[in-house]
């Protein structure tokens, strides 16, 4: 408002007017100053978008000392400006870090991949979300208030080798949210990093639904975390993982995350911290603000808390149970396998901390990770708010209890870092030979290296020879290579070291269809229940019509995989075992075994002998199996004494199976 409209009147009866009149000039000019500087740096005025700087504010050498690589601590702010006419919700930028940054603090935001500072970005650049703030209203609908509109990381941490004068800046800086478009960045000066992201104007993404929230996520694994009862100093929150993907499984789930403001854990039902303890709590800030709180009470109070499943022996305890979906031993089935099974939930009591305290103000947990035994990796976006979760009435009225605020945790699988738990061995009626799992197809690392090679691909061996644990057929492994007059590697190969091994056996070809047998062992010490198995075969598998022992489904949204388990009572898959006789008799693997039918109707031209009568990607319990590099050659007749030896080996099979059911 301009100076000149403010009603002032100057009167000697009012000698202190003057004064007040400087006090109020002053009062408004720092205000505007304020104001000016909280809408961002001036080249923000010029853009009509999202407008983004980096901006290098100063750093200096650190110890130790390093002529080739020094390390320095660097400064940045980066600004994130919405001058658009739509909200931007649960904002993401890409930052390209480029000098071996070692991200170490980031007030208001965190790393979008769930990673906890510190964190290592500087290979590949670090996407970073608002929190606690992830919206950035308009100006538009907030009057051009800068603290709805506009948000400042302050950034900290080391990066290597680039020192004064030059500046460690990042190669790249981007929107990452959806339906933007972001021309490269321009300089200015030397330190400052501008771009403007304009809003696709064909783009639907990132668009709310009719509830003002954004739509909800798909993903391998969802997370929800619903707050259900809220007071000024505290809340309770159900937790719920659900299965997603039709392979995926989950075994002796462990979920962790990190509190943001302070929280610690009072209570729970449905699950348990790994770790009872409260010494953070009693000698921290917690313990000085709830001076008269009974801490011996509560559960937890670290910052990055690890949360298991409780064993099925406390569904129904009164102070622990007693929650839908609970205590199955970490066990989260996929829906195909069984969908009452897909998904687990506990509840929660959890204490806020200043300046929190309304039952308004509540914020989730942020950097989630979930992992499990027998389990592919999972990689958790950061939590985001959603329209509240809707829950059937728990005395059974037809009505609906809505949470008092809602947020989902979307996980997706990722390829495993380490190395498989099951391998895959192949096997066809034109060979009278098996191509067995790979040298080390698990690992090898416990294996010395004088004792046997890790390098040397493993021998070929009669198909019966696969029911006999590694450690035992070594005779009659070189035997097949002695009849067959093949080189036999010095040192022999290592074994596969695979806990579950799968035999996929082409048995038959003719002209409208074709039959495969597929077994599953257990050399393990421990059974699996509600066990399953997924095969992929891109070519051949959308012929698939039934498999004979196993229930079976064909997912041609998977690359023509076929689902396999179990029939009720036959889904559990049993230990390996000391054969009848320990003495001389080598240990029997649990198996399950089935012979699967294939039509060419849907499949013509398919050619099994060349590759496509084999699986590219076999799946035990949602865990990747590793898949032989050979195939059974076509070139090697099967004898009439091979055929019998194979009409043998599935006899054998088959009283396995009878023996461990």
């Amino acid at each position: 408002m301009p100076l000149t409209k403010f009603p002032f009147h100057f009167t000697k009866s009012r000698p202190m007017a003057f004064g007040h009149f400087i006090i109020a000039v002053a009062f408004l000019a720092l205000l505007d100053a304020s104001f000016s500087q909280n809408l961002g740096p001036p080249a923000a005025s010029g853009c009509n978008g999202i407008f983004l700087s980096y901006n290098y504010t100063g750093g200096f050498p650190i110890p130790p000392n390093d002529t080739a690589n020094q390390p320095y601590r660097f400064q940045s702010t980066l600004t994130v400006v919405n001058n658009g006419l739509d909200e931007l919700q649960s904002w993401q930028v890409f930052v390209g870090f480029q000098h071996g940054e070692i991200l170490v603090s980031a007030d208001q935001a965190i790393l979008a991949d769930g990673t906890s500072l510190p964190a290592k970005v500087g290979i590949n650049g670090t996407f970073l979300g608002g929190f606690p703030m992830t919206d950035l209203k308009t100006a538009v609908e907030t009057a051009g208030d800068p603290t709805q509109t506009t948000v400042q990381v302050q950034l900290v941490g080391t990066e290597f080798g680039i020192g004064a004068p030059r500046v460690p800046l990042p190669a790249s800086l981007y929107l990452a949210n959806d339906g933007y478009s972001c021309p490269n960045y321009t300089m200015e000066g030397n330190t400052t990093m501008n771009l403007c992201c304009i809003r696709n104007l064909t783009s639907t993404s990132n668009s709310t639904v009719g509830d003002g929230f954004l739509p909800r996520q798909e993903g391998d694994l969802i997370i929800m975390y619903d707050v259900t009862k809220s007071s000024s100093t505290d809340y309770w929150a159900q937790v719920t993982i659900s299965n997603h993907n039709p392979l995926g499984r989950l075994d002796n789930w462990q979920l962790s995350w990190d509190w943001a403001r302070d929280e610690f854990i009072f209570g729970m039902r449905g699950a348990y911290p790994t770790l009872v303890d409260t010494t953070d709590c009693v000698f921290g800030k917690q313990g000085q603000y709830y001076m008269e709180l009974d801490f011996s009470l509560a559960l937890n109070c670290e910052k990055r808390p690890t949360i298991m499943d409780l064993p099925p022996s406390r569904a129904n305890d009164t102070n622990l149970g007693l929650v839908p979906f609970c205590c199955r031993n970490g066990t989260i089935l996929s829906a195909l396998t069984d969908p009452d099974k897909s998904k687990s939930t506990f509840l929660m009591h959890v204490y806020k901390m200043p300046p929190d305290l309304n039952r308004t103000t509540l914020a989730p947990p942020v950097n989630w990770q979930i992992n499990g035994t027998m389990s592919s990796n999972y990689q958790c976006r950061q939590p985001i708010p959603v329209s509240p979760s809707e829950f059937p009435d728990p005395t059974g009225l037809a009505s609906e209890t809505v949470a008092i605020s809602s947020w989902q945790v979307v996980c997706n699988l990722t390829r495993p870092r380490e190395s498989p738990k099951c391998c895959v061995s192949f096997s066809a009626f034109y060979n009278d030979s098996a191509v067995p799992c790979n040298t080390c197809a698990c690992g090898c690392n416990n294996v010395p290296s004088n004792t046997c090679s890790a390098t040397a691909p493993a021998l070929l061996l009669r198909p019966e020879t696969l029911l006999i644990p590694f450690e035992n057929r070594t005779k009659q492994a070189l035997a097949w290579s002695e009849m067959n007059r093949w080189l036999k590697p010095d040192p022999l190969p290592c074994g596969d070291n695979c806990g579950v091994s799968i035999n996929w056996h082409l048995l038959s070809d003719y002209r409208n269809g074709w039959t495969a047998r597929i077994s599953v062992f257990n050399w393990g010490e421990e059974n699996f229940a509600d066990w399953s198995v997924a095969v992929e075969l891109d070519k051949s598998g959308a012929g698939f019509e039934e498999a004979y022992s196993f229930n079976g489904t064909l997912l041609g949204d998977y690359n023509n995989s076929i689902f396999l388990k179990g029939r009720q009572n036959f889904n559990y898959l049993l230990a390996e075992k000391n054969g009848s006789n320990p003495k001389k008799d080598p240990p029997v693997p649990g198996s399950q075994q089935s012979v699967i039918l294939f039509s060419k109707k849907k499949t013509p031209g398919v050619n099994l002998v060349s590759g496509d009568g084999f699986p590219t990607r076999v799946l035990f319990n949602g865990e990747e199996c590793a898949i032989p590099r050979i195939l059974p050659s076509s070139g090697h007749k099967m004898s009439a004494s091979a055929r019998i030896t194979a009409v043998v080996f599935s006899l054998v099979t088959l009283l396995v199976l009878s023996f461990c059911q």
